[in-house]
């Protein structure tokens, strides 16, 4: 597996260990990860701390030239938010592990020029499925359901 794509798995069970929910992200430029971050609403009581939000948190202010050149890994599909914060970025590249349990913005992003690669993880897979059985209103809370 891509050694990026397995620090999103870490990040994402980082956030399930602390009782959040198990979304990972990782930004990537020039073959380093210049920031990192899971799912943490419930740990911080955020509205929008998703994994992909905490990972353009922990990136710090980046030129915009940087997040042009960046491609950013996650867990899950990312939503209506963190691909906003994708597209005002111009993040240009999205590696999903899985979008099975979520269908997120996948063609929104890719109507605007991302170059969107879904890997259908069967780890991704298997951590959002089990999180969803076990915390339902948790997951729907997360989602805005």
């Amino acid at each position: 597996m891509d050694t990026f794509m397995q620090a999103a798995i870490e990040e994402a069970r980082q956030g399930r260990d602390e009782g959040g929910i198990p979304i990972g992200s990782v930004i990537v430029h020039e073959g380093r990860i210049l920031g990192r971050g899971h799912n943490r609403r419930v740990q911080q009581g955020s509205a929008i701390l998703h994994g992909e939000m905490d990972a353009f948190e922990n990136a710090g202010r980046q030129p915009a030239a940087v997040y042009r050149e960046a491609t950013l890994y996650t867990t899950l599909s990312p939503c209506s938010m963190c691909s906003g914060a994708i597209l005002l970025y111009g993040i240009r590249h999205v590696i999903v592990g899985e979008n099975q349990t979520f269908m997120g913005e996948e063609a929104l992003l890719r109507s605007r020029g991302v170059r969107v690669e879904v890997l259908d993880d069967a780890t991704c897979i298997g951590m959002m499925r089990d999180f969803i059985a076990a915390k339902p209103e948790l997951w729907n809370e997360d989602i805005g359901v």
